[in-house]
């Protein structure tokens, strides 16, 4: 699949789920997902802004985010509709977020803008991670923090077994019924089995000019939480 169709696909597959998107994560993972979310913002608690949140979906992350610290934030997302439906909740924080329809891999940002970029479960979904790291680089200022918090696969082989059966039968299942999109939870499975591991992770943002402060294991090892220094 080229990098355009690559794109496509992915804005496709939001566009569809994106009313039943939050309700699906919340189920999958038993509403584990907020403790993930909650130790990313922990993580950039004391750090200076201005904050970037990319993939920002509906605004997911941004929100709880604003909870902690209500000051301007930046949401892009290639999805138009994710971010329309964001815009449509019902929160007096909406006000801080300024939506942006847009491309991670070609920020339409001037350099050393930002003192954080956080981007929850849609590094793995980048075609170009390494245009992508670039540009994250490049708009950061410098010591800004890049947190990526996205899906691994545990290390150990058995509770990795049962987790692969839970991703590729449970999850397109359980997506397929309340989004009538079976595809795009296929998709996630197929995507999270692919996505590189964590030391080459760390070693392609190294390679972009990012130095690894953190890397820390989630849920047995089905999240990962990555913190990178742009040096």
């Amino acid at each position: 699949m080229s990098a355009r169709d690559h794109k496509s696909f992915v804005k496709e597959k939001f566009d569809r789920i994106v009313r039943r998107y939050e309700l699906v994560n919340s189920i999958a993972s038993i509403c584990i997902d907020k403790t993930w979310r909650r130790r990313l913002i922990k993580s950039i608690e004391s750090l200076e802004g201005p904050i970037l949140d990319l993939c920002c979906g509906p605004f997911t992350l941004s929100l709880e985010i604003l909870k902690k610290r209500p000051e301007k934030i930046f949401g892009l997302d290639l999805s138009k509709e994710m971010l329309q439906y964001g815009m449509a909740k019902k929160s007096p924080l909406l006000k801080y977020i300024y939506p942006l329809r847009g491309d991670a891999e070609r920020l339409p940002f001037k350099d050393n803008t930002f003192g954080i970029i956080t981007i929850a479960f849609g590094f793995r979904n980048l075609q170009n991670r390494d245009l992508a790291l670039l540009e994250f680089n490049r708009v950061l200022k410098k010591g800004g923090s890049l947190l990526i918090l996205d899906f691994s696969l545990p290390k150990n082989l058995l509770f990795r077994k049962l987790y692969l059966l839970y991703l590729t039968r449970y999850i397109p299942l359980l997506g397929g019924l309340l989004t009538g999109d079976k595809e795009a939870y296929l998709y996630l499975g197929d995507s999270i089995q692919k996505f590189p591991p964590k030391v080459m992770i760390i070693k392609m943002a190294e390679n972009k000019g990012f130095k690894a402060l953190k890397v820390e294991e989630l849920t047995f090892g089905i999240v990962t939480l990555y913190h990178f220094l742009k040096t």
